[in-house]
């Protein structure tokens, strides 16, 4: 009994640590950007070679200049692209348009590009899993 107290007080413990991991918390500082989250079309819908769009969550301080979006397919990048429209809101939206060439299940990873004081900066990174069909 005891044995499975700890088990799955360790789990418990460990999904606290990598649910708290993938957002920073905290206030934002002028002009930040924070990524909340990243949404890909469902597994189908995805065909090789046609355009997509990828939908990426924000929450920031201010109206801050969104320049591109950086992208991991399963570790090979970053692709970058550009931001092709914002919604400033609560929370805000990015959308980028992406292209593939290659078909199969990927862990995609995000981070984008924006101005602050001048100077351009890198958000966190969010994560999805997406499948490219033929």
């Amino acid at each position: 009994m005891k044995s499975i107290f700890i088990s799955v007080f360790m789990g418990g413990i460990i999904l606290l640590v990598f649910s708290c991991a993938t957002v920073p918390t905290g206030p934002l500082s002028p002009g930040e950007v924070r990524l909340l989250k990243m949404d890909v079309p469902r597994e189908g819908d995805v065909r090789l070679g046609v355009p997509f769009m990828v939908n990426i969550n924000f929450e920031a301080d201010g109206r801050p200049e969104m320049r591109r979006a950086c992208f991991f397919w399963s570790g090979d990048g970053p692709y970058c692209s550009k931001v092709t429209k914002v919604n400033y809101g609560s929370p805000g939206t990015i959308y980028v348009e992406l292209l593939t060439w290659s078909s199969g299940q990927y862990f995609l990873e995000s981070y984008v590009l924006y101005v602050q004081d001048g100077k351009t900066r890198r958000t966190n990174v969010v994560d999805t899993h997406i499948y490219i069909v033929r």
